[in-house]
């Protein structure tokens, strides 16, 4: 990605009463910045130029540079200005006088990155109550605000302390100290990184050392990492890019490549030094995408639309030496052509669904780009006979990988262990089956489903709903992925007036959900759940025929007939994976498994997304 950071003078009000620590700079919108979340709905701007004030921890680390051109982007095309107010340094003193500025300048709406929970709140509070909209990214503050879009740092810390582990071993390495670099006690996301990692060395052999500060400044940091390696540490940790990029370089300068150095943040930097071998990895995460909707979120706010506080994971990936070259909006695994022609199979649950569609075509840009073939195998319709004989005749056909959506968690189990048997390498898109796999790719289900019901909540009670008979269309009741989306949803009911009728299935069906739906209509409810595509199109369709928009319909993945439903008032709402990303990082783990890389069984969340007229 190109980015091209473009300072610009201050507006006069901002001018008069701005500081030396607070910047303004509004940037040109990034060649390449990010907009995988743009499967959203883009909400209009009001009328006049609406002005947005993002401040960021600092000005300088890539990561806010990256998050900034995607916030640019956004504003680009929503016709409004983005202001970068980020201080030069890291510095709470500096972060509440940009906040200050903002207020002071007339600012709609901030956009804030805050170093610490408490450190900026009173400043915040002074904004909110004179009317700015707050919305987060990566970092939020202990005060309420219209949405967070951040990345789940505890369970990447997690994983980034199992990347580590895993190398150790592969190393014969069974125990040893661990250095932990951070930015300090008090940044939330920092935070929340190293508790994850040191959760995973629970039990183990391993000895984590106090945690030392670095304020995220390289320099320091290197300092920090360089007298762990004099107490003879054998893998450093580091919470943020200054941090790792000082672990790298510390690692580096000492010329030992046993110690094992992990990392999180993705710059030119830190990326050399993993291509170089001196860091391991690092867990990348999606600054321009974070910006990108916090930007919608402020517009959308400032219009005088309620987004409930919502908090958004906008997702995290492991990159390696072997994974250098994807984009923040499609995290990398291997990028690096295949040493030969793997044939993949992709089995889906059926081939029809807009859904798996979009996902054979991630699955196969990819595969262009890595000279492997990909067969997409999938039946016309959901049946489990015919998922177990396409996987049955991948291994008949001599295919080395299947990337499969699993019907149900058990009724295929027995094709994909015959073919694990015959060698054949597993990659789960979607929903799995109960069978070991290299790596799956797909929704947080439960979560996502519980979002759906509590966008359906919120319209309901806005409407004055308070009670009242909720239906649910499924679409059988084997499928992982959809029961964990119900699962979800009827959680977030749990406590309210409001009762959940017996669940109805489908199969997936269109026709047969809209008559599901039509059903439900006759016995008086008030919202509609459907549970994949076909469940919701029927839902949507069953609310236009009988006419009555009172009756809230909210679902699940994106099609044209879904939009179409939402934006002509008879759906709320859908519940948009990234089913392309799937495609995509799900053949990247068949050629990494291939080529004889471990993958250790990594389940990666690739998001979703609330999609409103």
């Amino acid at each position: 990605m190109k980015k091209k950071l473009l300072a610009m003078l201050c507006c006069l009000t901002l001018a008069a009463t701005s500081l030396a620590g607070c910047g303004n700079k509004a940037a040109e919108t990034g060649a390449g910045a990010s907009t995988d979340a743009t499967d959203a709905q883009t909400p209009a701007a009001s009328g006049g130029d609406m002005k947005i004030a993002l401040i960021t921890m600092d000005s300088i680390d890539q990561h806010w540079v990256t998050l900034n051109e995607g916030a640019q982007q956004a504003a680009s095309e929503l016709g409004v200005t983005v202001d970068f107010l980020a201080p030069n340094t890291k510095d709470d003193a500096q972060q509440i006088e940009c906040v200050n500025n903002a207020v002071a300048g007339g600012y709609k709406a901030i956009i804030v990155a805050a170093n610490g929970p408490d450190a900026i709140s009173s400043a915040l509070k002074e904004a909110d109550s004179a009317g700015v909209k707050i919305v987060y990214v990566d970092s939020p503050a202990n005060v309420d605000a219209e949405a967070t879009f951040s990345t789940d740092n505890k369970a990447a810390g997690t994983t980034a302390g199992q990347e580590m582990i895993k190398a150790l071993e592969a190393a014969g390495v069974t125990s040893g100290d661990i250095g932990i670099v951070n930015v300090n006690a008090a940044t939330d996301s920092c935070v929340m990184r190293e508790e994850g990692f040191r959760a995973a060395f629970d039990g183990s052999g391993y000895n984590l050392l106090e945690t030392q500060y670095g304020e995220g400044d390289a320099a320091k940091s290197q300092s920090i990492a360089e007298n762990y390696i004099t107490q003879g540490v054998v893998g450093i940790f580091g919470c943020n890019e200054g941090s790792t990029t000082g672990t790298g370089n510390a690692i580096k300068a000492a010329g030992n490549s046993g110690i094992v150095g992990v990392g999180f943040d993705k710059s030119d930097a830190i990326q050399n030094l993993i291509k170089d071998g001196h860091l391991l990895c690092t867990m990348a995460q999606n600054p321009d995408v974070m910006g990108y909707e916090g930007v919608k979120a402020a517009v959308a706010a400032v219009n005088g639309e309620s987004l409930g506080g919502k908090v958004t994971d906008t997702g995290v990936s492991v990159i390696d030496a072997a994974g250098l070259g994807g984009g923040a909006a499609e995290p990398a695994m291997n990028s690096a052509a295949a040493s030969q022609e793997w044939k993949i199979a992709l089995i889906t649950m059926d081939s029809i669904d807009q859904h798996w569609v979009t996902l054979n075509e991630g699955a196969q840009a990819k595969a262009e780009e890595l000279g492997v073939s990909v067969t997409f195998m999938a039946p016309n319709t959901k049946d489990d006979a015919q998922q177990i004989e396409c996987v049955n005749n991948a291994v008949a056909g001599g295919y080395n990988a299947i990337m499969v959506a699993a019907n149900g968690p058990d009724a295929i189990s027995s094709a994909l262990n015959e073919a694990v048997a015959a060698g054949v390498k597993i990659v789960y898109v979607d929903s799995p089956a109960n069978v070991d796999a290299e790596a799956t790719f797909s929704t947080d289900n439960k979560a996502a489903g519980k979002t759906a019901g509590e966008e359906m909540i919120k319209a309901l009670e806005a409407a004055g709903t308070t009670s009242g008979d909720i239906g649910i269309i499924n679409v059988n009741a084997a499928t992982d992925s959809c029961v964990m989306r119900e699962e979800g949803f009827r959680s977030a009911f749990e406590g309210t007036g409001f009762n959940l009728l017996e669940t109805q299935y489908g199969e997936g069906d269109a026709a047969k959900s809209q008559s599901i739906a039509e059903n439900y209509i006759t016995q008086g409810v008030v919202g509609i759940f459907g549970c994949n595509e076909g469940s919701t199109t029927g839902a949507g369709n069953a609310i236009k025929a009988g006419g009555n928009a009172d009756i809230v319909g909210v679902g699940f993945d994106k099609s044209d007939a879904i939009m179409n439903l939402i934006g002509d008032g008879y759906l709320l709402c859908t519940m948009a994976q990234n089913p392309d990303q799937m495609g995509s990082m799900g053949v990247e783990a068949c050629v990494k498994a291939l080529e004889g890389e471990s993958l250790g069984g990594v389940v990666q969340d690739t998001g979703v997304s609330v999609l409103t007229k």
